[in-house]
């Protein structure tokens, strides 16, 4: 019962940094963002009101902006808005910290005589050119790279588990050479490099073939314009595209660890008292071999979340990576700001998910760690 309770104790304790560790990241991701594109050459009022335009106009933009105050004070001022808990004037409306209605969908529960503590989704301010919140614009955008990225792992899951064993079985033979080529090339090849290559053979060259096409997204219009209709069709080459670097990566951790087991003292009395091979490899075998190949996955998850960017561009998936990229090119700063966030924020939450896994599945991680 004691020694329960201290590892329930020890447990709890490991919890609880890695959520430390991740809001000190996220700290330094936020930090980092906000002066980084603060300390850029340009002005935000003359990029919303353009090149004609009077000073008096672009002295109350910029007034209405914050950018007339001190950095220090436009710092605490994004700290605030992105905390889902935050201080806000109420009757001040000239105040950079007034709690406009327009902006924030919150709950008071404790006011004071001039302001007030709220509980409300983070506010990442509004896009330059379309004035819509840029959570708003995220929040449209996102849920197709994560299915992208979702899709990909899991071709690369099945298709690499399947090939990797084969390469394990028939090690040296001219298949587990090609798979090997193959999976180096792989991990070789840029993803924007692949995603050129795969569209310009799959949709241009076989496009008859294929029946694939170059450009699209989650939703295509129909011939007729009359509306939108769901296309999976332009999932297959972005998510194989995406899914060929964790591809390679689990061809090899599979074969490797497959091979590995397979030479374990209890495969080989398995195999001396009679049982079928193909019963051996897939009860026995691969499940003990697949550990590493868990492990490898949930950090590939994340990273296919951030590499999207350029594979969606080129397919024209209308996801975070167009969304980065328009706003990039028309210097809409705060879309960029809020999708940094945006990505860095799941990034750190998957990286303590995993964390955690791990410190319950191995007891030995909670102590060491």
């Amino acid at each position: 019962m004691y020694f329960c309770t201290v590892l329930d104790l020890t447990m709890l304790l490991f919890i609880l940094k890695r959520i430390l560790y991740g809001f000190l990241l996220m700290l330094g991701v936020i930090t980092l963002v906000f002066f980084l594109f603060t300390v850029l050459p340009s002005d935000p009022a003359r990029m919303i009101m353009g090149q004609r335009t009077d000073i008096a106009t672009e002295e109350a933009i910029r007034k209405e902006m914050g950018l007339d105050l001190p950095i220090g004070v436009q710092y605490l001022a994004y700290l605030n808005d992105l905390s889902p808990i935050s201080w806000h004037k109420t009757k001040d409306k000239d105040s950079f910290f007034y709690l406009n209605p327009s902006n924030y969908h919150y709950i008071s529960f404790l006011s004071f005589e001039n302001s007030s503590i709220v509980l409300k989704k983070p506010f990442m301010r509004r896009s330059y050119q379309s004035k819509r919140q840029v959570i708003d614009i995220l929040s449209e955008a996102f849920p197709k790279t994560a299915l992208l990225a979702i899709v990909s792992i899991f071709f690369a899951i099945i298709v690499g588990i399947t090939i990797g064993v084969l390469c394990a079985v028939f090690k040296g033979s001219w298949f587990d050479k090609i798979a090997l080529f193959f999976s180096v090339l792989g991990m070789s090849v840029p993803s924007f490099f692949a995603a050129i290559l795969f569209a310009w053979v799959f949709a241009f060259l076989l496009a008859d073939v294929t029946g694939l096409s170059m450009f699209g997204s989650l939703y295509s219009v129909d011939n007729y314009g009359s509306g939108q209709f769901l296309d999976l069709r332009n999932l297959i080459l972005p998510a194989i595209t995406l899914g060929i670097r964790p591809l390679a990566l689990v061809v090899e951790l599979t074969k490797n660890s497959v091979l590995d087991v397979l030479s374990q003292d209890y495969i080989r009395t398995a195999r001396a008292k009679g049982l079928p091979y193909r019963r051996i490899l897939v009860k026995h075998t691969l499940k003990n071999a697949l550990n590493p190949v868990v492990t490898a996955i949930s950090g590939w998850l994340a990273s296919l979340l951030a590499g999207a960017v350029f594979v969606e561009y080129i397919f024209d998936w209308k996801g975070m990576g167009v969304v980065i990229v328009d706003a990039l090119d028309k210097y809409d700063f705060p879309v960029v700001m809020g999708a940094l966030l945006y990505v860095s924020i799941i990034l750190v939450i998957i990286n303590i998910i995993v964390d955690i896994t791990y410190g319950w599945l191995d007891p030995q991680v909670k102590f060491t760690s």
